[in-house]
């Protein structure tokens, strides 16, 4: 694997993480007010780590930019392999904000006084196919990058 592919597969790997934190904290946070970030304390603990949480999804896509801007500039940019890192991060991040912060640690849950699991098995569940499918589009991308 050259430096190249592993730039663009972590380019997208970072927008990845950087979009669906983006939609995760406007929609479930913002619009819907299902939950914070952090619900274990006062609601202005939980609109503090609400900011940080949305500050971290601007940086890690700022981060992506800045790296696919390079790899363009270098004629380096290859769509796939960016595809494959960016549908890695959105599952990756999905699944850990689902398992891990939603069920290991209990920072916070979907939503609140209803039934979880359908949220749950489809939260997750969709978390594991956008992870596959970043790994198999990696995967061949990497094959062909030989």
């Amino acid at each position: 694997m050259t430096a190249r592919y592993r730039r663009n597969l972590l380019a997208g790997f970072l927008l990845g993480v950087g979009t669906i934190a983006f939609v995760d904290e406007v929609v479930f946070h913002q619009l819907l007010h299902w939950h914070h970030f952090y619900d274990r304390s006062t609601s202005s603990a939980g609109l503090v780590s609400d900011g940080l949480f949305h500050a971290f999804s601007w940086f890690a896509t700022v981060a992506a930019l800045f790296l696919a801007a390079g790899l363009r500039r270098e004629g380096a940019f290859r769509g796939a392999v960016f595809t494959g890192g960016f549908l890695g991060g959105v599952g990756l991040f999905q699944l850990y904000d689902g398992l891990v912060q939603h069920k290991l640690f209990g920072l916070h849950q979907i939503r609140y006084e209803v039934d979880l699991t359908p949220y749950d098995l489809v939260w997750n569940l969709s978390a594991a196919l956008l992870l596959m499918a970043g790994i198999v589009v990696s995967a061949r991308t990497a094959v062909r990058a030989r």
